[in-house]
């Protein structure tokens, strides 16, 4: 490869990885507007704006130039699915944010690659080496320093937060199973569009009637995540998902400043040496994909 094309490539590799950035950001900025909405509404009444509002903006932008191949789908059955493991995600997210930390929260979800890599095994039939099981099991050590079991200290709805790292780990293996099939603008309306239809079925039971602040603030929930999901869209067409995935760990510096300035919590050390070690854990994971899928392509 010429010095040219290096110089390149590695201009439009730090794009993506700033853009990729910026979305993590504007991921943990929308929690935060959420834990601040659930002192107002029913946490299922916001996961619904979550989704609404988003879908809203995906049709606004998206219908009037792409029109029928926006729903267009191989695969609908696996669409469906993979939708309402995202759902299910948000929900239990959400949820907990209501009752725990900002910081707590985004400390258990780093456990969701630890997830994806198990699954990858029993579901897409994965080979993984005995250092990368290691890995796993050291990682989920972490989690279960977050959660100190025996020592009374942790809210229950940190085990929601758990079932949100098990659905997001398994939406992200369908997601697997849908590249190349559909185009991502699709994939990413679905998702919209299930999470509306199920959560506007959901949500008038848990009803509360916004003002006009409380629409803003809700609004703003959905477009921040609607416009999160359209940066990493672009994002990967500057780098791959691979080089890009260990700066999903900044969510951790976010979620303590977010978690400080505006709720007044800071992590506690337990915290603090969980979410450290899961986060080595999972980069030397990472590390160890980059280095066999590179074995692989010479």
């Amino acid at each position: 490869m010429s010095s040219t094309t290096m110089d390149k490539l590695i201009p439009q590799s730090y794009k993506g990885i700033t853009l990729y950035c910026i979305a993590i950001f504007l991921f943990v900025t929308m929690d935060a507007i959420v834990k601040y909405a659930n002192t107002t509404y029913e946490p299922l009444q916001v996961v619904w704006a979550r989704y609404f509002f988003h879908m809203l903006l995906m049709t606004l932008l998206l219908a009037p130039k792409l029109k029928m191949d926006l729903v267009r789908t191989v695969k609908p059955k696996l669409q469906i699915f993979r939708s309402m493991l995202l759902l299910g995600a948000t929900v239990c997210f959400f949820s907990a944010l209501k009752y725990i930390p900002l910081a707590d929260a985004g400390a258990m979800c780093s456990t969701s690659p630890l997830f994806v890599m198990v699954f990858s095994v029993f579901i897409l039939g994965e080979k993984i080496s005995f250092r990368r099981w290691s890995a796993v099991f050291v990682g989920f050590v972490g989690a279960l320093i977050i959660l100190r079991p025996g020592f009374g200290e942790v809210h229950p709805a940190m085990f929601l937060v758990i079932g949100m790292a098990i659905f997001y780990a398994s939406y992200q293996i369908a997601t697997r199973k849908l590249a190349g099939v559909d185009s991502s603008y699709t994939t990413i309306f679905y998702t919209a569009l299930v999470g509306t239809i199920v959560m506007s079925i959901v949500a008038p039971f848990f009803w509360v009637e916004p003002d006009l602040f409380g629409w803003g603030m809700l609004a703003l929930i959905g477009l921040i995540g609607g416009v999160s999901h359209f940066i990493i869209i672009i994002a990967f067409t500057y780098t791959t998902a691979s080089t890009a995935a260990p700066f999903a760990y900044t969510q951790l510096i976010w979620t303590a400043i977010f978690g400080f300035f505006a709720f007044g919590d800071l992590p506690d050390e337990f915290t603090i040496l969980g979410a450290t070690i899961i986060v080595g854990s999972g980069l030397y994971i990472l590390y160890r994909e980059r280095q066999i899928n590179k074995a692989a392509k010479q």
